[in-house]
Parts: C-alpha cells; sequence; structure tokens
C-alpha cells in the first residue's frame, strides 16, 4: 500500500482575531493529518501565531509561519496597524481593506517561490482566486461562520426580500429558505440596505466563491443539516464542514491563550470556579470587537445584580480600574457582588470557563467562534447580537436549534449595539439559569454538545469531510 504524498497548503487568515484563530486552528488540524501547512501573515502578528505553531510543531505537526510586510503607511494606516480590530472607523476600515489588496503581489511572488499544492484563503481576500488561478492553484474560502448565516446572507443578495419591507421593523420571511426565517431591515448589515464600498467587496467575494474550489466551514452537519442540503443542493455550492476545529486541537492549542494572553491566570480563574455549584454561573462576553458604552455597561450590571446569579463578566471597556469604577460601575457594586460576580477585564480564557461544569449560561454576542464554542460545551445562551452576520446566528440558535433565547437587541450596529434595558437582562438571564425551561434548553444544548464531539471523532461527519477532501485535493492534483 502506498503512502498517499505530502500535500503542501498555505492558509492565508484575515487579520482580526475572530478569523485569525479558527484559520489557525484549520492549519493546524490539516498539519494533524500530515499536511505540510504554512500560514501567511504579517510582521505584528507573527509573534501570537508563533506561540500556538510552536507548540502544534512540537507535537509533531509540520506547520510553518510566512511573513510578508502588510502595507499599513501605504494604504494611509498608522504604521503598525496590521488588525482589522485596530481600524475602528468606516474611514480606517476602508484604508484597511485596501491595503489588504496591495498584498496580491508578495503573495504571488510566494506562490511563485513555494509552490503549494492549495491555497486557503479568508472569505475576506477575493482576489486570491485569480492571483492563485495564475499558477493553476487551487483555492478555498474559509467562512468564519456557519452555513446557515452564509445561505440567508446569499439568499438576501439574490432576492433582496428586505425591499418589499415597508418599514424597518417589519419582518419579513427569507425566500425559498428552510424553516420559514423572518428577519427585519434593521437586523440586517448596513451595506446590505445602502451600497457602499463594503457591498461591492462582498458582492466580488460571493462572485469569486463561485470560481474557487469551494468553502471549508467550521460547523458540522449534524449541527444544520437542512442548511447544508440547501446549500449544497439548492443553491448547488461545494463545502465541507470540517468542524468544530477547536475540538480537534484541544490537544495541541493552550486553551488560555487562545488569541490574546488571558487577563486573569488560569489557577485564579478555575479556583473561583471550583467554589461554585453546577450551571450557577453565567458567563458574559461579547467578543473582541464589540465595545458598549458606559449607559449599555451600567444597565448589564444592574441587570446582572437584580439576577441574583453568580456571574463571570469579561469587560472591554477603559484602561484603568480606577476610571471604570468612577464611569459607570452602578454605587457599590464591587463590594456587593464580591464572592458573587468575578469581573475579567480584557481577554478571558473563554473555553476554559465555557468548559467548566459550574458554567449554566453564555451571555453572547452571537460570533461564530463565541456560539460554537458554547454548543462544544453544552451550554445554553442569551443572544445579544452586535453586527456581522450575528443575527442570523441569533436565529440558528434561538429558533432552529431551540438552544438560546433572545435577550431582545433588534438594530445591527457597526460597534456599540441596540440599547437593551436592565429589566430584559434580568429577565433573560434568570430564564437561561433557573426554571424548567432553562432546564429543556440546557439539556437539548447538551445533546448537541455529545454530536459535535462525535463530529469529529474517527467516523464522524466531519472527520470523513476533511479526509474526503484531502483526497479529492491529491487526486486533482495528481490529474
Amino acid at each position: 500500500m502506498t503512502t498517499p504524498r505530502q500535500l503542501r497548503i498555505f492558509f492565508m487568515p484575515f487579520m482580526s482575531y475572530g478569523h485569525l484563530i479558527p484559520t489557525i486552528d484549520l492549519a493546524i488540524l490539516f498539519a494533524g493529518k500530515g499536511v505540510k501547512a504554512t500560514i501567511i501573515t504579517t510582521p505584528v502578528n507573527a509573534p501570537q501565531i508563533s506561540k500556538v505553531t510552536e507548540r502544534a510543531r512540537n507535537s509533531g505537526h509540520e506547520i510553518q509561519l510566512l511573513v510578508t510586510n502588510f502595507p499599513s503607511v501605504e494604504a494611509g494606516l498608522p504604521e503598525g496597524c496590521e488588525s482589522f480590530d485596530q481600524a475602528p472607523s468606516p474611514d480606517m476600515q476602508f484604508k484597511f481593506f485596501k491595503a489588504t489588496t496591495m498584498l496580491k503581489e508578495p503573495l504571488a511572488h510566494l506562490l511563485q517561490t513555494h509552490r503549494p499544492d492549495c491555497i486557503v484563503a479568508d472569505m475576506f481576500f477575493p482576489w486570491v482566486t485569480e492571483v492563485a488561478a495564475a499558477f493553476g492553484i487551487p483555492r478555498i474560502v474559509f467562512h468564519g461562520t456557519c452555513i446557515f448565516s452564509i445561505s440567508a446572507t446569499e439568499h438576501i443578495r439574490l432576492y433582496k426580500p428586505h425591499k418589499e419591507a415597508s418599514s424597518d421593523s417589519e419582518p419579513f420571511v427569507l425566500p425559498d429558505f428552510p424553516g420559514n426565517i423572518k428577519l427585519t431591515k434593521s437586523q440586517l448589515p448596513d451595506f446590505v440596505k445602502q451600497e457602499t464600498w463594503f457591498t461591492e467587496l462582498y458582492n466580488e467575494g460571493k462572485e469569486t466563491e463561485l470560481k474557487s474550489f469551494g468553502v471549508i466551514v467550521n460547523s458540522f452537519y449534524q449541527l444544520e443539516s437542512a442548511y447544508v442540503d440547501h446549500y449544497t443542493k439548492v443553491l448547488e455550492r461545494r463545502a465541507w464542514l470540517v468542524g468544530p476545529i477547536s475540538l480537534c486541537n484541544r490537544g495541541t492549542i493552550d486553551i488560555t491563550e487562545r488569541g490574546k494572553k488571558a487577563s486573569i491566570s488560569e489557577n485564579e480563574c478555575l479556583t473561583w470556579l471550583n467554589s461554585k455549584k453546577p450551571n450557577s454561573v453565567v458567563y458574559i462576553s461579547f467578543g473582541s470587537v464589540a465595545n458598549f458604552n458606559s449607559a449599555q455597561l451600567l444597565e448589564i450590571a444592574a441587570g446582572l445584580e437584580a439576577s441574583g446569579q453568580h456571574f463571570i463578566w469579561v469587560v472591554r471597556k477603559g484602561k484603568k480600574k480606577e476610571e471604570e469604577k468612577e464611569d459607570w460601575f452602578p454605587e457599590g457594586f464591587e463590594e456587593r457582588m464580591e464572592g458573587k460576580g468575578l469581573i475579567i477585564r480584557g481577554w478571558a480564557p473563554q473555553v476554559l470557563i465555557l468548559d467548566h461544569e459550574a458554567i449554566g449560561g453564555f451571555v453572547t454576542h452571537c460570533g461564530w467562534n463565541s456560539t460554537l464554542e458554547s454548543v462544544c460545551a453544552g451550554v445554553p445562551v442569551v443572544a445579544w447580537p452586535v453586527a456581522s452576520e450575528q443575527y442570523y446566528n441569533e436565529k440558528l440558535l434561538t429558533q432552529v436549534l431551540r438552544i438560546g433565547i433572545p435577550v431582545g437587541a433588534q438594530k445591527w450596529a457597526r460597534l456599540v449595539g441596540d440599547f437593551v434595558k436592565r429589566e430584559a437582562i434580568e429577565k433573560a438571564v434568570k430564564e437561561i439559569m433557573v426554571g424548567d425551561r432553562a432546564e429543556e434548553i440546557r439539556s437539548r444544548a447538551k445533546e448537541f454538545a455529545e454530536m459535535a464531539r462525535k463530529a469529529v471523532e474517527n467516523g464522524g461527519s466531519s472527520y470523513s469531510d476533511l479526509n474526503a477532501l484531502l483526497e479529492e485535493l491529491r487526486s486533482t492534483i495528481d490529474s
């Protein structure tokens, strides 16, 4: 029996934590299958990525970095601005995407020099398909979200059902889409409602996607089977679901340092959690981009206190503890919550927290990484979408899977999000944590966690999808 020849695959992540983390995970997953994986990155991002890849290499994986300069200054950005998370204004975001298109020539040089068998590039790099095609190299698109959201956005792009709605708050049904899913105009991204430069970029991405080898999705078939079937059979697109990717790499990746270094030690976090009863703590975190204003943080604090639940709350506001206290904490809040609430300022070891038996619920912005991590942990959610594709993910969680409840946010926003009052927060937290409905939702969440685990095991759907993709790549390249 001949050993299949080693595939050499490039991975090109978009420079934002929500995209970087799963792409690094993906490269490690492929390397674990014997692929020689190479991650293309920039000087500022390289040190953080190399910490993770070094552990993978120590585990016997063949994985390396190729560093290329990022043209920040040429695009009008501050020197060293190499992460989209550092570009809060629309003008800076435009310049950031302009800078990414200036990577065409450096990428062409790398492809010509190294001649990989395939390149897996983020959805935000539509131009990679053409650059790769010039060298006869297949390009695969990596989507940082689920098939449900990919399909929903495509139906809105193709059919424009929101144009028929008489107001921003009037619900409309997604046409020819499973599940009778309803949305409102106010829940759609700005670039969908009004033509912008990003609309053009998004449409270009969708068109080049059709010319690519297919798409890789960080999800698993059992989670959204009706939508996978719809995507592949009705929309006739090629997709391989290989997730949850983070589950595949638990032995390789330090879960306390996914992304940035955590702002709290593993020991301190576990000591606090170990002192709590199972399913007694609600975890609150809104990802690496959403930043709420002081008034909204005050409402969250008041809602949490009124709920009576133990909590871990990740706060991304201000730099100095003293400033934060004076700025928005209710008077005496931290003192009253001592022992009952743990406040983490900065980056939290989210997977470590969600996996702990004390966690009974998760208030989340519904970013896909966080959503999938909650699914893997079997933790039900309070869905508080802010931007990106998060309102679609909310529908999947609350209506299709029924492992979460909505907090009531209705308006898509670039950064801050729709204002939610303390009464709604208190009600949602209580509902997800205590009572018969909470137990029912939690039980269903645990079932999906078991499905996720089986999907990545030998013979599981994601395990098989990944093997099928690698086999097809080999046969395509050899033919």
